[in-house]
């Protein structure tokens, strides 16, 4: 277990003030950015990384791209889009899943 910076896991301060207002819980990723147990802080509270998980993107689902503060799965996929320089779905791409939750003062 580490302590780790927020912005290595949450790539900006919008998604970071999203994660402190529990409107994100969890985050995919193109690599492993934390392990299970790691925290950071935002803005005073620390969270905690509770799962990492390996996955692709086909496996993705309505809840997950809720989790990332998206309505559902086509609004996540043209969030992607929007804010990924030549990015372009696709269901075999390898993507790893980080949940996170307050711990507890």
């Amino acid at each position: 277990m580490a302590k780790i910076d927020a912005s290595e896991l949450l790539p900006n301060g919008h998604v970071q003030q999203l994660a402190a207002d529990g409107e994100i819980t969890q985050m995919h990723r193109g690599h492993k950015y934390a392990d299970e147990g790691d925290t950071f802080e935002i803005d005073g509270q620390t969270f905690e990384v509770t799962d990492v998980i390996r996955r692709t993107l086909g496996d993705l689902t309505d809840e997950d791209a809720r989790r990332e503060g998206s309505a559902d799965l086509d609004a996540y996929r043209e969030r992607l889009n929007r804010v990924h320089d030549e990015f372009e779905w696709d269901d075999d791409s390898d993507v790893v899943r980080h949940r996170f939750e307050p711990r507890e003062q």
